[in-house]
């Protein structure tokens, strides 16, 4: 089973608010996911991203890729930086 850590969208119509989540890559985009690691609102000003960074590190470690928007984010929270230093320091 491939595992992704992808945004699901939420929220009404033109006014999106998206959950991070950990889903296997073969369910749809809204579809059934395994966890939620946070939420990102691009509407606020400037936009709005709670992480859950131990869940999001675990994820990672155990192999869960992530999309290419989530490692953005990821980088900008310093998050992927956590990763590749905790997986070289080994």
């Amino acid at each position: 089973m491939a595992v992704k850590i992808r945004l699901k969208r939420m929220g009404a119509k033109k006014s999106p608010f998206y959950r991070i989540v950990v889903a296997d890559s073969r369910s749809p985009r809204d579809g059934r996911q395994i966890e939620t690691v946070g939420t990102y609102n691009p509407l606020t000003t400037p936009a709005t991203l709670t992480i859950d960074e131990e869940k999001a590190l675990q994820w990672l470690a155990n192999g869960a890729k992530p999309s290419d928007t989530v490692r953005n984010l990821f980088s900008e929270k310093g998050i992927m930086e956590k990763f590749h230093n905790q997986k070289f320091s080994k």
